[in-house]
């Protein structure tokens, strides 16, 4: 089971983010462009894992995410997130959860970005609303290769934060 966690896109973000590839669009960007159902950001990345029921999801205390900017990866194009500490603490405490209980994941330097395009060619000139959300949950999600493109499901997702836990 080819398995990644995922902060999904509230509706307002997608809204903001599809209308950033409408730009790339009009530009004549080409390329294979993100479904927005499918638009994450993604904490960490599994892949072929046999057990989802083992993979731990840390609560989410809640924080928000804002768009920032845009960028490539080679000619993957990305949208970019403002510096946040708390999803940087969240990051470390999912991958640290993910080490203790022997699940594999890529263990690159977790770069913020939300994916657009692949196999974009062109170069956009970009201009990238303003757009927030309220992160309040991460989900494991599992990718299956579909006919016309990548097809996720979500598994599970957190638990949700209980305030409380604030006052001690």
């Amino acid at each position: 089971m080819h398995l990644f966690i995922a902060i999904p896109m509230s509706g307002k973000m997608k809204d903001a983010l599809c209308r950033i590839q409408r730009q790339m669009q009009t530009q004549h960007i080409t390329g294979n462009y993100i479904p927005s159902e499918n638009l994450h950001l993604t904490p960490a990345f599994i892949g072929e894992y046999p057990d989802p029921d083992a993979v731990f999801l840390p609560r989410v205390k809640p924080f928000t995410l804002e768009l920032d900017g845009y960028g490539s990866f080679g000619n993957l194009w990305w949208a970019g997130l403002k510096p946040c500490p708390p999803l940087r603490h969240y990051v470390l405490a999912l991958r640290h959860a993910l080490a203790c209980d022997d699940i594999p994941f890529d263990r690159k330097k977790f770069s913020p970005h939300i994916t657009l395009l692949r196999s974009g060619v062109g170069v956009p000139e970009l201009t990238v609303p303003r757009a927030e959300m309220v992160v309040d949950h991460v989900s494991l999600m599992r990718s299956d290769r579909g006919k016309r493109g990548m097809i996720y499901t979500e598994l599970r997702t957190s638990e949700p934060w209980d305030p409380a836990w604030d006052e001690g």
